[in-house]
């Protein structure tokens, strides 16, 4: 059963995040891949579509459908369905709120020295 994509919330501001949706958006992260799919997303400055990121990315559609998946649960991008097209636009807010955080860590680190 597919999982649903995270809830987050952004209402203009960076999104709270839970421990949960924290290692989701870390472990999709993770991937060279998809960093490098979300790089797209985000330098396209409109929605991408996902033909013009098959022929970016040199993947087999069924492995680009894999990467836009994890990224789309984990919250860092959006899926707009247009018939048979598809086009991904960048969650910011999500990518705003894991970047806090992990500057928060920094942070308390630099202060404990």
């Amino acid at each position: 059963m597919p999982k649903a994509p995270l809830q987050v919330e952004t209402a203009g501001a960076p999104a709270r995040l839970t421990r949960a949706q924290r290692t989701a958006i870390l472990k999709a992260l993770a991937d060279p891949r998809r960093y490098e799919l979300l790089e797209r997303i985000a330098n396209a400055g409109c929605p991408l579509g996902c033909s013009a990121a098959l022929a970016a990315l040199h993947v087999s559609a069924a492995t680009l459908s894999h990467h836009i998946k994890e990224l789309e649960n984990a919250g860092l991008i959006e899926v707009r369905r247009e018939g048979k097209f598809h086009f991904l636009t960048l969650n910011a807010g999500v990518l705003e709120a894991i970047a806090m955080g992990l500057g928060s860590l920094a942070r308390r680190s630099s202060e404990q020295r």
